[in-house]
């Protein structure tokens, strides 16, 4: 099969899109099909499937052409139109909501709506596939499984991470306020960067924590993969009702227990491999890291579920609902 997969976002951006895209399309390659994908973003790499970055109009009405299915990894109405004009089946993967941040729409989210009409779409988490005007196929994204696994066993000597953008929506701040409140004073590694960088370390000397805290900045996949096999806790207290947690499931592969919020498909990414309090709750986060950090027990409890869980999450298997997918798209 030639699929034309389009990720509006790729490598070298980094984000949930980027890596879902990245392990799909490899997939997709090892399992004998031939991809070819596009994209808005400029750079270059090495990928063993061609990457056509900004193609014009001509180029792009090629490759649909050239395609037996397209698949676009977050629904793009700039790369549509070819479809006017050249009959292929459209599968749509939906990685957010069709809203504006604040839950509002607008004529464009309207506008893509009625596209769903003549899709096959599939929905990265249940939250997701409930808010879609149409059925949907739920498909949870995939992680690195090759990079994010337990590593030789060593003590876990460190007690909480948190990875991600340094953001509102993220919420490390609430995690440094509930850091503030647990009378323990487990230490905090902060891995990532972000225009909230500066505030959160002067939050910090505000608390008097520089001691508990330390800031990494952002590391690679390898490195990441490294630190969390040294920690105990993965915190993920997002204020915005995040669509999946792809950094859930690398967590869980290393042999983390992770603290997440509930609203939202986060809490599926989660399953039972670790706990969930509300959105925005920072005595509530307080309660579920403290559960966690006085009772080892319910840690090794909920990481004996990981195996079960991820096994939903590998690349190949994700792969091939994808692929059964698009099959039935074309018949």
């Amino acid at each position: 099969m030639k699929i034309l997969l389009g990720s509006h976002h790729f490598f070298p951006s980094t984000g949930g899109i980027e890596i879902a895209s990245n392990l799909l399309a490899r997939e997709f390659v090892q399992l004998g099909h031939d991809v070819r994908l596009i994209t808005q973003t400029k750079g270059d790499g090495d990928f063993p499937f061609p990457v056509i970055r900004r193609p014009g109009a001509r180029e792009l009405l090629r490759q649909v052409r050239w395609s037996d299915v397209f698949l676009q990894n977050n629904i793009s109405l700039r790369t549509l139109w070819p479809l006017l004009f050249v009959r292929r089946p459209l599968c749509i993967a939906h990685q957010t909501w069709i809203t504006n941040p604040d839950g509002s729409t607008g004529w464009l989210h309207w506008l893509k709506r009625f596209v769903l009409r003549f899709a096959t779409s599939l929905a990265i988490s249940r939250a997701i596939a409930e808010q879609l005007p149409v059925p949907s196929i739920q498909v949870g994204n995939p992680y690195d499984d090759k990079i994010f696994k337990k590593l030789l066993p060593e003590a876990r000597t460190k007690e909480l991470i948190f990875i991600g953008r340094l953001v509102s929506d993220k919420g490390a701040d609430l995690l440094l306020e509930a850091l503030a409140l647990l009378e323990s004073k487990p230490r905090l590694t902060v891995a990532g960067d972000g225009p909230e960088r500066a505030s959160l370390e002067n939050q910090a000397a505000d608390l008097k924590m520089q001691a508990q805290i330390e800031f990494i900045g952002n590391q690679t996949s390898a490195e990441l993969a490294k630190l969390l096999n040294e920690h105990q806790i993965l915190v993920v207290p997002s204020r915005w009702r995040e669509p999946f947690g792809i950094v859930a499931l690398e967590g869980i592969a290393c042999g983390c227990v992770v603290v997440g919020s509930a609203d939202g498909g986060l809490a599926e990414a989660i399953g039972p491999c670790g706990v969930t309090f509300p959105n925005g709750d920072v005595r509530a986060l307080v309660d579920a890291l403290r559960g966690l950090l006085e009772n080892p027990g319910e840690c090794d409890r909920l990481r004996q579920n990981a195996s079960a869980h991820l096994a939903q999450f590998a690349p190949r298997h994700v792969a091939q609902l994808y692929l059964n997918a698009m099959e039935h798209a074309r018949r």
